[in-house]
């Protein structure tokens, strides 16, 4: 019941973009399999040129059949997109790796830093978050640089790079192990300038990518409710869920759609405020239809129907990637200092 079909989770209107059409043609079912079509779609990307907003759909797709795979891929579609960013001066980073990770995240000390000797740049310390670091090849990794981050492509299957896996306790995501990774002095080559990571749009643009993630993750889950609907006795309160669902997934979709939109047109003033907004309305989503089909079919699809129990562990570890009231706050904050009211 609980089997997802292979039908494209649309995001923008118009004919299915080229990466999506690779997403259905491979149909990866192992996270390895997920890394795999990433580089396609990438590299189709790549030759087109084309925006990368046509990647979410394609992302979306790839989660409503498994969030594992669609978790493994949008990194390395994200550095891959960043090091196309960051033009020419990128090549010599680019060439460190097939399969491609982020390490953004920052966690208590000893935090990872950054230092320069006669031989180049070298990364020391610990990156909390570093998801699949066992099995990529490289990633882009930020890094301290006095007060200020700057970006480093990293070969991960260097001496000095310790990744450990062991504390990875999780019952969602679990072929996505994300402990911390130890570097001991370690060659790294800087993308970009001090700065540069956070401060270009494309940082917005890749916190929407993993909102379409979770979107194409609660289709899935809407679409186990319905299918449970429609092939077993309708009740008038499945239906008053299912509209529910149909309300905070069109929101989501409309969401989606108008950034792409924003971002196409160029004309983008305030590239934080709509990744803000946008990330807050597909994760509040996400969470009501979780809730949602809790509540339609109670705890036996959770216990007896493996593919959405683990969807549901899934989606609801990926969703905390959103702070909640934390990234709440921030766009409360900066829709307080706005010259003009937003609405």
């Amino acid at each position: 019941m609980s089997d997802v079909e292979w039908i494209p989770v649309r995001i923008g209107h118009g004919a299915l973009d080229e990466p999506t059409r690779i997403v259905l043609e491979r149909r990866p079912v192992t996270v390895a399999a997920g890394l795999e079509t990433a580089i396609v779609a990438a590299d189709s990307l790549m030759r087109s040129g084309g925006s990368v907003t046509t990647l979410w759909s394609a992302l979306a797709t790839l989660a409503a059949h498994d969030l594992q795979c669609a978790r493994a891929a949008e990194p390395h579609l994200d550095a891959v997109t960043i090091l196309r960013e960051a033009g020419p001066a990128a090549h010599p980073a680019a060439a460190l790796g097939r399969t491609w990770g982020v390490f953004a995240a920052e966690g208590a000390s000893p935090r990872l830093s950054a230092g320069q000797n006669a031989h180049g740049w070298t990364l020391s310390g610990v990156k909390p978050w570093c998801s699949l670091a066992n099995t990529l090849s490289a990633a882009l990794v930020t890094a301290w640089v006095g007060d200020s981050r700057r970006l480093f492509a990293v070969d991960l299957r260097q001496l000095g790079v310790v990744a450990n896996a062991e504390g990875w306790h999780a019952r969602g995501l679990v072929d996505i192990p994300s402990g911390p990774v130890r570097f001991t002095d370690v060659p790294a080559i800087p993308v970009g300038e001090t700065g540069w990571y956070v401060e270009r749009p494309g940082f917005s643009w890749g916190g929407i990518g993993v909102a379409a993630c979770w979107y194409g993750g609660a289709v899935a889950i809407a679409r186990t409710l319905r299918e449970w609907a429609r092939h077993g006795s309708p009740t008038t309160m499945v239906d008053v869920h299912l509209g529910a669902m149909d309300e905070v997934l069109t929101a989501s979709r409309i969401a989606l759609t108008d950034a792409m939109a924003t971002i196409d047109s160029g004309e983008l003033i305030n590239p934080g405020l709509l990744a803000k907004r946008v990330r807050g309305i597909v994760a509040r989503g996400a969470e009501e239809v979780i809730w949602r089909a809790g509540h339609a079919m109670g705890p036996g699809p959770l216990a007896t129907d493996a593919p959405h129990a683990q969807r549901v562990a899934d989606l609801q570890l990926y969703i905390r990637q959103h702070h909640a009231e934390r990234d709440q706050e921030s766009l409360g904050r900066t829709v307080r200092d706005l010259g003009e009211p937003p609405w």
